[in-house]
């Protein structure tokens, strides 16, 4: 089955506007922990950007794919990159107490 263009579009149009409505409702302490949670689903993705990759057939579409495959491994990466931080701030300072004079 063949999606046209134009709904393509359309449901690329829809997403954005559907997560933009659903991150901004999200309380500002809440997103790290909201991202760091989420890791999962950057994996998913970049797991969908690389099968479209493997059926892009012009060199546009796979231009665009291997863009997307680097924004989602960035994505994906970023994301255990932000929980490595927000565990190191539960860290207890216990080596610090000692070494101030």
């Amino acid at each position: 089955m063949e999606i046209s263009g134009f709904v393509a579009l359309y449901i690329f149009m829809l997403a954005a506007f559907t997560g933009y409505e659903v991150i901004s409702k999200v309380p500002v302490i809440l997103h790290t922990p909201l991202m760091s949670g989420s890791n999962f689903v950057h994996g998913i993705v970049l797991v969908g950007t690389m099968v479209a990759l493997g059926h892009a057939q012009t060199p546009l579409e796979q231009a665009i794919g291997f863009i997307a495959v680097i924004l989602a491994a960035g994505n994906a990466a970023g994301g255990y990159v932000v929980t490595e931080r927000m565990l190191e701030m539960f860290k207890s300072s216990k080596d610090d107490k000692g070494d101030k004079a």
